[in-house]
């Protein structure tokens, strides 16, 4: 069995920490970044507020990142391998059908670029409000750093676009509150990914 699970939400929300949290735990476990599809500096925009346009869709591979994921769809197993990612002994000798492979994909965009929209089996959004947010983007240091004002000047006003946008689909999502501790949340996302799996078997 296949499952797929994003992992979305604010910038500095802490999907990553849940991610790397939820690889460690979950059997046969692989994971797409969005982060890793980024474009290069040069091809990113700038747009009318003066800021490259980081925190938009079209600063990404979107296309790359769809068929990454596709390639896990087609053959976990082999996926996993060329990732490095160790599968447990049953894995590698069982059919496919009876064991079970899961996909993270993680990022901020997630559940605004359709043609991925239909591969969750199930999608987590976490939130922090804009003071936590900001206080958070402003101790982490980036390969490229943040100008002065981008925060405020094109990464908040991005995310509550794009968080609109998500909700006005329709998609189903389940929000997570990321001021709860990070070992709340994750026990939060455990369970019910194990409630989810115990109901597909």
């Amino acid at each position: 069995m296949k499952y797929i699970i994003g992992v979305g939400g604010v910038t500095n929300g802490g999907k990553t920490t849940l991610t790397n949290k939820l690889i460690k735990t979950l059997p046969n476990c692989c994971v797409v970044h969005q982060d890793d599809f980024f474009k290069k500096p040069d091809q990113i925009e700038v747009g009318d507020d003066g800021f490259r346009q980081w925190d938009v869709i079209t600063a990404m591979d979107m296309e790359s990142m769809t068929n990454t994921v596709k390639g896990w769809i087609e053959n976990p197993v082999k996926f996993a391998r060329s990732h490095g990612v160790p599968l447990s002994s049953a894995s590698q000798v069982a059919d496919t059908d009876q064991q079970i492979y899961i996909l993270i994909v993680e990022g901020f965009l997630l559940y605004n670029y359709p043609p991925l929209l239909d591969v969750f089996d199930k999608s987590y959004y976490i939130t922090i409000p804009y003071e936590e947010c900001k206080r958070r983007r402003c101790t982490r240091q980036y390969t490229v750093p943040d100008p002065p004002g981008l925060f405020d000047g094109h990464v908040w006003p991005m995310y509550l676009k794009h968080r609109r946008e998500m909700e006005s689909s329709g998609f189903s999502i389940e929000c997570l509150d990321g001021l709860k501790s990070k070992e709340e949340i994750y026990n939060q996302v455990y369970e019910s990914i194990q409630n989810n799996l115990l109901n597909r078997l």
